[in-house]
Formats: structure tokens, C-alpha cells, sequence
């Protein structure tokens, strides 16, 4: 979950390096490092926080000093092994410090490696498992030197062949009969040997991997290396980006080619060259980047949160757009294009996903078997694999990530496909590896989400979880009466968004009103109980204050005994087909005391009576109220947590993309 960024140019790379990092800080913000070939060495400095600690140190070191290296690397991590201090930062190097490497994801194996390693001699200065790595091909490309070394003649400086070399010399030892010291005639034999040792050294790990690396024998080039960990490269005007994430890329340029797993590149000052763990070259297409720079920006928002919550129209539309038949009741989704036949002999579909994404899944869930007919389940991605799914051919599995590359997300995707499942998608981020592996899907097209919680992404998965209802029910059985029904009111969201975000300090108010509270229960029955469990999960993500989601119906089995008025409850309660049942809830939560806030719908007086506050949303069709009720949950995290006075967009332990398990 760590960020990751390379640079090999004609500029400077420490400013390059520098505003990578600041964009890809949603990746993990424990700690932070940087490396630079500079002259004839490689400087590092690294840092525990934020960027902006790196960068005060960097000034401490005399930052115009090292703003002539045109090659370096960095990384902002989350930690998995180690604390956050100075030693577990990266990048991490070899012995000698000539090999330094930035690495996210996790290496399975490291613990035996590191044990023989050290039987070998070498001295750790960390805990992490990614400082093995650079070990591991210090180890191996000394070795492969030694050896390369000993099937090569020996020459002097003057070029003149030793045929009678003194034997003291011994690498490198000057001859004691003349005033030149013997060296071998490496040639071309030593330009491949760092890439040979890497691919000696990957086939050795298990586990997960993004790799950058240089060599201090190698001052014009980077080797990147990609197994379950995202790289992408980035092709500028005499200048080359690598990155864990489009966001650091496309300030340089929107041309950007996406690494797949098992291949490395090796990039040089003017050339590229791909290929796999067995050094077979492999062609690449060079992608374009369809997001905007802008998109990345807060545009004068305090947050990117707030400025996501608020660009929800705007997203929603986007997510729609162009899928729509309006006057035949359908949907076009022109990724599922290729497997549509597939599609009409399911029945049974899967979704798998986590975290927000999989409560957009439990929405879908609903939308699936009440208006597609098909029988639907939801499993966490991260137990998928570990238990023994019943999947057939007639099977569809159904994942649901933003950014694509959700480690156990990805290893369902592969559990599946190994028993023969379709695999379908919904991501946003073009080029990801989840992106890649399905065999159909739909893009969100929203644009990059920065904030660490997640916003328009989960509104956007509800939308398209109601558009693959419609293409699916009308492959089956359902009419062109409830087709156009269900597309017409998708298309006046947007527009019911605008409407509850004109409430935006309403909400804050009520934020306000119920920011020191130590706990929260979030209730909702039927399409929302999963918006209670996303609302939920954003306060507690954001604020750190514990909050349950629930199903109303389920809170008489327990949870009720934990209600006073200490311990207010958010119920999800518009006018819908269990509007009475929700109400006949709240009622037992008031008569023990526990405070109300209550998301209605406009124009419903009656809620008044029960709900000491109550935030209004536009009437809908019940399947799509989840899209509606979730934006006044997003505002209220949102407030409760800058009133606080927390990082709203970098919550503690939270990464944005999680890419180990």
C-alpha cells in the first residue's frame, strides 16, 4: 500500500520525486525516503511523517545541492514490518550501499531469506522485508561478477593482454611489476548482469512485489520490477516516470504504458526495454491517461473529501453517461459487450469486494434478485479464496475495487477464474491490474478519487450496480415499463445530489451537535442497511469514534442494551417498502433514552415526532435511495472529523489502496 515513484531524465529529479510523493501520500504517510545519483554515488534521506518532513530535511541537507541528480527514487510507506522510524523508511540498500530499492507489498518468505543471508555475512539496519531484497541481489550479482571475472582475459589500462598476470594480483590489488593495475574487460557481459541477478533474485521471493531499484554501477538507468504490486511508466519528452499510480505520472505526461504481473522493465536515458522473469522481450502498447490534472486538485476545497463529496453529480452523470436507452428501457454497457451471451446463461452471480465497495456490492445484491431475478451473495474478498467456493461455469464473479488493484480483491478474481467463473469488474482506474484480469467490466469514469475515504466511488458503484440490473432484467424477464422506470429516475440523481448538498451546513450543524459523542449506531433495513454500514465505517474512519452498522431489525438482539443517552443513533429511514418497520425501531431506541438523527424523506412530518434531528432527501425509487441517503452520512463524517481538527483526507493506519492482504 506504499507509494512509489521513479524518475530518469533530462531535469532535476528531486522536485519530480518530490511532488510524486505529495500525490501518491494517500498510498501510506508513516514515513518517507528519497534516493539520488549524484555524481559518482547515491545520496538517501529519509524521514518519519509526512512528505513535509522529508522535504524540511532535505532543506536541512542543502536541497540545491542534490537538484542536479537526474535520476533517482522514492517512497512513502505504510507500514507492514517495522515501526515507522528512519531504519524501516525506504528506499533500503545492500551492504556497500551501491543497490538502493523501494518496494511495495509484502515478501511471504523474507524471514528464511534474511536468516541465510546472514549466515552469509550480510549486516541489516532494519526490520522491513524489503531491505532482503536489495541483500538478495547483492548476494547474487557479486557472485555473478566473481564468475564473469574468472572467464575473462585480463588487461591493463593500456589495452595490452596479460598473458603472464603477476599472482598477487587479485581483484583489483595493484601489480606489484607495474605501475597499471590489471581490471577484466567487462564489455557487454556486465551491462546485463544487474537485470540477470534481479531475475535470479525474483524467482526466490514469494509474495507480493512493486520494485524500484539503481545501482551505483549503473548511473543511467532504473530497473522496475511488478508482481501483485501496481508500476506504471510514464514516457515523457526525454524523460521517463515510474509510478504506483497514474496520479504521480500525469502532471508529465498522459502517455503511460501499465506493467503487468511477472515483468520488469529496464529503463535507460534512451531506451525501454520490457521482458519477463524468464528475459523473453515483451512488446508493450503505450496507453493515454484520460484524467485531467485538475481532477487531481482541490479546486479551493479545504479537502479532497469534501471536494469529492461535492463533485457526486457531477460523477454520477459520468458513470451513466452513454449507457443509457432511454426509449427502449435498456442499457449499454459496451465492456460486457464481448461476453453478453455468457451473461444470459448465468444464474448465480457472486460479488466480491471490501471495505466501502463492498457495501455498493450489498446494494447491488439487492438490486440483482429483486429486479434481474438472479440469486445473488456477497463475500468479503479477503475470505473468498480461503474458503471452498461452490462456483460453476453458469457462475459470474463480480468485483467491485476502485482503484484496481485491491490485493484480495485481485485473488478472488484468480480463485475464480481457476474454477472456470466469468469474471466481471467495476473499477476506475483504467490500465489497473484488476482492469486487466477480468474478463468484462464497466469503468467508473469519475475521475481520480484522492481522499483516503471513499466517496463519489461508492455512490458510482451504486449507480452502475443498477445499470448492470437493467441490462441483466432485460436479458431476462424484466419489462420495458419497469426498464424505463428504473433509467429515468437514475437519471434525475444528479440533480437530487445538488438538492441535498444545498443542506451542507445543516449538516454541519448537526455535526456540531454530535461530535463528542464516544460511539454511534448507524440503522438502516433492506437497500439500506449496507448505507448504514458505509455510514459507519465513515465515521469511525474518520473520526475515530466507534461506530456500528447494523440492520434495524437486528439492534433488539443485543445491541440495544448498549442505548442511553449517551449513545445516539443514525437511522436511515426514507419512505420506502419498510418505512413502518424502521419507524416501529426508533421508537425502541426513544423510549430508552437514546438520541435520533434521522435521514427522511422530503416532506415526511411524521418522523419529526421520534427523531430529535432529522436531514431531508429527494424521493426515489427505493433501490436507488442508497445513492441518495449515503451523501448527508459522507457530509456528516466529514464535519464531526474537521471539527475535530484530524486530517480529514489521511486518516492514521489507513492507506487508499490496499495492495497487500
Amino acid at each position: 500500500m506504499c507509494g512509489i515513484v521513479g524518475y530518469l531524465g533530462k531535469n532535476s529529479a528531486l522536485p519530480v520525486l518530490i511532488d510524486g510523493l505529495k500525490r501518491l501520500e494517500y498510498r501510506g504517510y508513516d514515513s518517507s525516503g528519497i534516493a539520488l545519483y549524484l555524481g559518482d554515488d547515491i545520496q538517501c534521506v529519509k524521514a518519519v511523517g509526512r512528505i513535509k518532513e522529508l522535504e524540511e530535511k532535505i532543506g536541512g541537507y542543502g536541497a540545491a545541492s542534490l537538484l542536479g541528480a537526474c535520476i533517482g527514487i522514492a517512497h512513502t510507506r505504510w507500514a507492514t514490518h517495522g515501526e515507522p522510524n528512519e531504519n524501516n523508511a525506504h528506499p533500503h540498500s545492500d551492504c556497500s550501499g551501491k543497490i538502493w530499492i523501494a518496494h511495495n507489498g509484502i515478501i511471504e518468505n523474507y524471514k528464511e531469506l534474511k536468516k541465510k543471508l546472514e549466515e552469509n555475512g550480510h549486516k541489516f539496519r532494519s526490520e522491513t522485508d524489503t531491505e532482503v531484497i536489495a541483500h538478495l541481489i547483492e548476494d547474487v550479482y557479486e557472485n555473478e561478477l566473481e564468475k564473469l571475472k574468472s572467464s575473462q582475459p585480463l588487461f591493463s589500462k593500456e589495452g595490452k593482454n596479460e598473458k603472464s598476470p603477476n599472482p598477487l594480483y587479485q581483484g583489483g590489488i595493484k601489480n606489484e611489476k607495474s605501475t597499471q593495475p590489471l581490471f577484466i574487460k567487462e564489455g557487454n557481459n556486465k551491462e546485463g548482469l544487474l537485470v540477470s541477478s534481479l531475475i535470479k533474485v525474483l524467482k526466490m521471493l514469494k509474495g507480493a512485489y512493486g520494485i524500484v531499484l539503481i545501482h551505483k554501477d549503473y548511473p543511467d538507468k532504473i530497473i522496475a520490477a511488478k508482481m501483485g504490486s501496481p508500476l506504471t511508466i510514464g514516457l515523457g519528452d526525454a524523460e521517463t516516470i515510474i509510478a504506483s499510480d497514474i496520479s504521480a505520472i500525469i502532471t508529465h505526461t498522459k502517455q503511460v504504458i501499465y506493467l503487468d504481473d511477472g515483468e520488469i522493465a529496464e529503463i535507460g536515458k534512451n531506451d525501454l526495454r520490457i521482458f519477463n522473469i524468464d528475459n523473453v522481450k515483451i512488446k508493450k502498447e503505450v496507453e493515454e491517461v484520460d484524467w485531467d490534472i485538475g481532477e487531481a486538485e482541490k479546486k479551493g476545497f479545504p479537502h479532497f473529501m469534501l471536494k469529492e463529496i461535492f463533485e457526486q453529480p457531477e460523477s454520477i452523470m459520468n458513470s451513466i453517461r452513454g449507457r443509457i436507452i432511454e426509449e427502449e428501457g435498456k442499457v449499454k454497457l459496451g465492456g460486457f459487450e464481448s461476453v453478453s451471451q455468457k451473461l444470459r446463461d448465468i444464474n448465480r452471480i457472486i460479488i466480491t469486494a471490501c471495505g466501502t465497495a463492498m457495501h455498493a456490492g450489498l446494494a447491488g445484491e439487492y438490486m440483482l434478485e429483486e429486479y434481474a431475478g438472479i440469486p445473488t451473495e456477497v463475500e468479503y474478498a479477503s475470505e473468498f479464496r480461503y474458503r471452498k467456493p461452490l462456483i460453476d461455469k453458469n457462475t459470474a464473479l463480480l468485483a467491485i475495487s476502485q482503484s484496481g488493484e485491491t490485493a484480495d480483491t485481485l485473488a478472488a478474481i484468480r480463485e475464480a477464474k481457476e474454477k472456470n467463473a466469468l469474471t466481471l469488474g467495476i473499477v476506475n482506474v483504467v490500465g489497473s491490474s484488476i482492469a486487466r484480469e477480468i474478463d468484462a467490466g464497466a469503468y467508473n469514469h469519475i475521475g481520480p478519487e484522492i481522499s483516503v475515504a471513499s466517496t463519489k466511488a461508492f455512490t458510482s458503484q451504486v449507480a452502475i450496480m443498477a445499470l448492470i440490473t437493467v441490462y441483466l432484467g432485460r436479458q431476462r424477464q424484466m419489462s420495458l415499463v419497469i426498464g424505463e422506470r428504473i433509467i429515468k429516475e437514475l437519471l434525475l440523481i444528479p440533480e437530487k445530489i445538488k438538492k441535498i448538498l444545498s443542506r451542507n451546513d445543516e449538516i454541519k450543524k448537526i455535526a456540531e451537535k454530535y461530535m463528542n459523542a464516544d460511539n454511534f449506531f448507524y440503522l438502516g433495513r433492506k437497500y439500506n442497511n449496507p448505507t448504514a454500514l458505509e455510514g459507519a465505517l465513515k465515521l469511525k474512519e474518520l473520526s475515530y469514534i466507534h461506530a456500528e452498522g447494523i440492520p434495524s431489525g437486528e439492534m433488539k438482539h443485543g445491541s440495544i442494551a448498549l442505548i442511553d443517552k449517551n449513545f445516539p443513533s443514525m437511522f436511515i429511514c426514507p419512505q420506502d417498502s419498510v418505512y413502518e418497520k424502521n419507524i416501529s425501531n426508533m421508537e425502541e431506541i426513544k423510549s430508552r433514552g437514546g438520541r435520533i438523527i434521522a435521514i427522511a424523506t422530503e416532506g415526511d412530518g411524521r418522523i419529526k415526532e421520534i427523531a430529535d434531528d432529522v436531514i431531508y432527501i429527494p424521493k426515489t425509487l427505493e433501490m436507488l435511495t442508497p445513492i441518495l441517503s449515503t451523501i448527508p452520512l459522507q457530509l456528516f463524517a466529514y464535519y464531526v472529523s474537521a471539527l475535530k481538527g484530524l486530517d480529514v483526507d489521511k486518516p492514521r493506519n489507513l492507506a487508499k489502496s490496499v495492495t497487500v492482504e
